[in-house]
């Protein structure tokens, strides 16, 4: 925390503009040692661009640039920060990269300035691992949960739990301290009622760990079939371009071709694989052996099969059954089958199939409103813990064992609910979570 920080923050390669961050006590010492302008680093005004050029340890021009001074604490890390804008090369982004260096900067960690955000109480860590959510978003819905968890959100709902918790243990420790006063039966009751409300509202947060999984990871959606039934076309349309060679000859897809859409603000990775049929191709067999082990790691399987042929396998009810070339008729034996009817041909029926799979997925709910909440699994991992621990002390309440018992089982829900916002400042936690950030963020 001692050291001055110093990274690219815009994405590597060519561009109008790129971005250079230091942040440290040494901030504007290290900036003013290449950058020259109208005045000295030290003495600029602080959230103002202003023009000069920077220069190498030679004293040769490296570029012209807008540099911002931000004071400490009023700045993303809490320190004293400068941000650089030069031209968008990558030569000259690592040039000018290079002399903060050779004048006392250290090159940043990934997530390091935001690491340094937390440190500095400049916010939580579900505010800090919503950073990295916002940056990865893939669809409009992700990027809104994770601007609602960026500004707060679900620290706000911890803090409230938290709240909760603290009272129920205040009023168990209240009994310890009299051991004379029993709990009576009218604050037994109540006890329990906070406890349940308490468990309740663990539970509709458990409750979002899925639509997280879905924001942050994408569905695994498997295409599979037979061969020719047009799994391939069926990746194509989804996907609104040619990636995948359609071909009337069985067996043109040997290997596995994933790719992600956006369907109703969730991100969908599509996955097209080999069709499945008996075969002595050494190659088709491989291609389907790697078939079954994305159908085992699927979140959702689309089954697809030809409408007009009969049915050659019972279609699984635990997968989306897609019946495909519908414009060649359909054959009597599906009639009574539960499918989604298309034909990519024709380009019909894909609508119907998008809402079917939205509804698979998500209830056919994707209103912002149901979710603007969405938990990852660190957060689970801590709230399925605080459950277990608030489960603990109810029945230890109801078993009549001594407050003692209750009182320890709230301080270890108490703990866990706390680790969700960063309440333990575990070097582990935090080099897990940070370890997956950008360099310069």
């Amino acid at each position: 925390m001692n050291d001055t920080i110093a990274a690219i923050s815009t994405p590597f390669g060519e561009g109008a503009i790129a971005l250079l961050r230091l942040s440290g006590p040494r901030a504007a010492g290290i900036a003013g040692a290449i950058f020259r302008g109208k005045k000295p680093v030290t003495e600029l005004v602080p959230r103002v661009q202003h023009y000069g050029a920077v220069y190498d340890a030679k004293k040769r021009k490296l570029d012209d640039v807008l540099l911002t001074v931000f004071r400490g604490p009023h700045s993303y890390t809490g320190e004293d920060v400068v941000e650089i804008s030069c031209h968008g090369g990558v030569l000259v982004s690592r040039r000018i990269l290079g002399a903060l260096l050779k004048s006392g900067a250290r090159s940043a960690e990934p997530g390091e300035f935001t690491q340094r955000a937390y440190l500095h109480h400049k916010m939580d860590l579900t505010q800090a691992e919503a950073v990295m959510d916002l940056i990865s978003a893939q669809t409009d819905l992700a990027m809104r949960a994770a601007t609602e968890q960026l500004e707060g959100r679900l620290g706000e709902c911890i803090r409230a739990l938290r709240e909760t918790i603290i009272e129920l243990l205040a009023n168990v420790e209240a009994y310890i301290d009299f051991p004379d006063e029993d709990i009576d039966p009218d604050s037994g009751v109540d006890l329990l009622a906070k406890m349940d409300a308490a468990r309740a509202d663990l539970e509709a947060l458990l409750a979002t760990a899925d639509r997280g999984k879905v924001l942050r990871e994408g569905v695994r959606t498997v295409i599979y079939g037979a061969p020719n039934v047009g799994k391939s076309s069926l990746l194509n349309l989804l996907l609104g371009h040619e990636r995948a060679i359609v071909s009337p000859r069985p067996g043109t897809t040997r290997d596995v071709i994933e790719e992600t859409i956006n369907l109703g603000g969730l991100p969908i990775r599509l996955i097209d694989t080999a069709g499945v049929r008996v075969s002595d191709d050494e190659l088709e067999q491989e291609g389907m052996k790697r078939t079954w082990q994305e159908l085992a790691r699927a979140d959702l399987a689309l089954h697809v099969f030809d409408a007009s042929e009969p049915p050659s396998e019972e279609a699984n009810g635990t997968v989306l059954t897609v019946l495909n070339k519908t414009d060649l008729g359909e054959h009597p034996g599906w009639r009574k089958i539960d499918a989604v009817r298309i034909s990519c041909l024709k380009n019909k029926g894909i609508d119907a199939l998008t809402k079917a799979i939205v509804a698979r997925i998500a209830g056919g709910s994707t209103t912002h409103r149901d979710w603007s909440l969405a938990i990852n699994a660190r957060h689970a991992d801590c709230l399925g813990r605080a459950r277990g621990f608030i489960e603990a002390a109810r029945g230890a309440l109801t078993g009549e064992m001594s407050p003692e018992f209750v009182a320890e089982e709230l301080r270890g829900a108490l703990d866990a609910v706390g680790d969700v916002v960063g309440k333990a400042d575990s070097e582990e936690i935090l080099g897990k979570i940070f370890s997956t950030f950008c360099i310069g963020k």
